[in-house]
């Protein structure tokens, strides 16, 4: 996936740019049928995915910290640029911390401290930029809107 200053495409929301393709590109419903091994004539087991416990209890916990957002009744793309802006500050505050540790790290030499320091400040100085953008995509988003819904979103950008 591509990402763009820490945000990837489909947290952007940009849509997705599709290729026409002709009827007569299309597949027909016959090769829709299971697959078959040709030596035992076993169906042909596609592609498993298996999330872990861990990875679900996370995905859960995501939805949860946004469910006031979903609760707000605020539109869909209000309610998507509001999850954007809560992302982009967990990822700043992540490198800020990345950033205090490195410079309480005494082990490092002084040039690789600095260098690694230069990287930090410059993916969070690009969050910031994406952050600011966000925050102009939701001034837009909320162009129109009723005082009592821009209370909401100011309230749950300041969360």
């Amino acid at each position: 996936m591509s990402s763009m200053g820490g945000i990837t495409v489909s947290q952007s929301g940009m849509l997705p740019v599709y290729e026409r393709t002709k009827i007569s590109e299309v597949a027909p419903a016959a090769d829709k049928a299971p697959k078959l091994d040709a030596d035992t004539g076993a169906p042909v087991e596609g592609v498993k995915v298996t999330i872990s416990g861990a990875a679900m209890k996370t995905a859960s916990a995501q939805k949860s910290q946004d469910n006031d957002i979903a609760e707000s009744g605020l539109s869909d793309q209000v309610q998507k640029i509001l999850k954007m802006i809560r992302e982009i500050k967990k990822q700043i505050a992540e490198k800020q911390a990345q950033l205090q540790q490195l410079m309480a790290n005494k082990s490092l030499s002084p040039e690789l401290a600095t260098i690694q320091a230069a990287a930090l400040q410059s993916a969070i100085s690009a969050l910031n930029t994406s952050l600011m953008a966000a925050i102009s995509g939701l001034n837009e988003a909320m162009k129109g809107s009723s005082s009592e819904d821009a209370a909401i979103a100011s309230a749950l950008v300041a969360k």
